[in-house]
């Protein structure tokens, strides 16, 4: 190998820097563990990246632990409501009232990435940005190596000690894992989603779930000028394929507008279709190869979990390494997988669950009639059964 492609080593390489591999560089760096975060994109990328906007209770606690929630304590919203719009009418839950009491912080992906990564940079960690991870190599030895494609498209690599992958479900993680060594569990759910960016300041003041014979269409706030929207449509469906008008008339349709008043509409700044999925691999981890994020499990965006167990995990594992790495004491990352499964398949349940409840078979058989009066009776359940208010309102906020 040149020189050129050589690079010096580091304790632990972290794959990508999303909201796992941000929160992991931070936590090691604070306690002193020398790390790398590469990440494929360019910085701007990853800032204005819109995604997730709904953190747990546990997630703001994490955050604060470690002295990471300044910006979601500035601009967060704290929310706790969430409305139901059906045939049968329309009721809310106060979930913060109910269960454990606990709320969402509603504070936009990008805004909790820019805030992750701002703090990592100033406080001297180092992030090479447009630096794609090719593979992980040797993980089944105490020194392992990635090998990368830089932005000059020069060759590279890294040493370390352990490597995270926390580069999502499509990166150099999953692809290096070896062959045999890993049981994938994947569920199709058959269920898709328009997803949409509008500029248009909310039309409810909580999370609205529509259930509609046309299909599921969804009201998520992200700021007081911006809204999220997801619209079922059929599979296949390319993204432009609706024109604006037919996407804001559809919605005002599915959560109806004639009855509870009409949506503020708004220019869609952003469109992408979304197959809802369900993936998760066992173990998490390979030698000396960890996964989290989605990269460790892909959960449908239904139930809003997927950035909360990046975060969860990210101080999990975080605080196995440093176990590991300073102490000596191996225990925690031997623990890993089995703990963070744990969590891992509980909100998969629980997204599975909220699949069902939100959408239908399209069909007139008989077979689409039944489960849809299941999903009739569950929501009337959820309307007026304080226990089944308890149960949803703890699973949908807990991570």
């Amino acid at each position: 190998m040149t020189d050129r492609q050589t690079r010096s080593a580091t304790d632990v390489v972290i794959l990508g820097a999303g909201p796992a591999g941000l929160v992991l560089g931070n936590l090691l760096q604070n306690s002193g563990i020398d790390c790398v975060v590469l990440e494929r994109a360019e910085r701007a990328h990853i800032q204005t990246r819109a995604r997730a906007g709904f953190l747990a209770a546990n997630t703001v606690r994490i955050l604060e632990r470690h002295g990471l929630a300044e910006g979601l304590h500035r601009s967060g919203r704290v929310h706790s409501t969430c409305e139901f719009r059906t045939a049968d009418g329309r009721f809310r839950l106060d979930y913060g009232g109910l269960g454990r009491g606990e709320r969402h912080t509603v504070y936009p992906q990008q805004q909790l990435v820019t805030d992750l990564l701002t703090r990592f940079l100033t406080s001297g960690g180092r992030v090479d940005f447009a630096t794609e991870a090719v593979a992980v190599l040797d993980t089944d030895s105490d020194r392992p190596s990635v090998a990368v494609r830089e932005a000059d498209e020069h060759p590279g690599r890294w040493a370390a000690r352990y490597v995270a992958g926390c580069d999502g479900r499509h990166g150099a993680a999953r692809r290096s894992l070896p062959a045999g060594s890993v049981r994938r569990h994947h569920c199709d759910h058959g269920v898709t989603w328009l997803g949409l960016l509008a500029e248009a300041p909310p039309s409810l003041d909580a999370v609205g779930y529509a259930v509609h014979e046309r299909g599921f269409a969804g009201h998520m706030a992200r700021t007081s000028e911006i809204t999220r929207y997801y619209v079922q449509c059929e599979r296949g469906t390319p993204a432009d394929a609706w024109s604006e008008e037919r996407i804001w008339d559809e919605l005002d349709l599915r959560m109806r507008g004639t009855e509870y008043g009409p949506l503020h509409r708004g220019r869609v700044v952003e469109r992408a279709v979304v197959d809802l999925e369900s993936d998760v691999l066992e173990p998490l981890r390979h030698g000396s190869l960890f996964l989290a994020g989605d990269a460790a499990g892909l959960v449908s965006p239904c139930a809003a979990k997927g950035a909360n167990l990046a975060v969860l995990e990210a101080e999990i594992l975080a605080g196995a390494l440093v176990d590991d790495l300073v102490h000596g004491d191996s225990e925690g990352l031997d623990a890993y997988s089995a703990r963070c499964l744990a969590y891992i398949w509980r909100a998969q349940e629980f997204s599975h669950w909220m699949i069902r409840l939100l959408h239908g078979p399209s069909g007139s058989d008989g077979t689409s009639s039944f489960h849809n009066s299941l999903r009739r009776s569950r929501i009337a359940s959820l309307r007026t059964s304080r226990s089944h208010q308890d149960w949803f309102a703890e699973h949908y906020v807990g991570v």
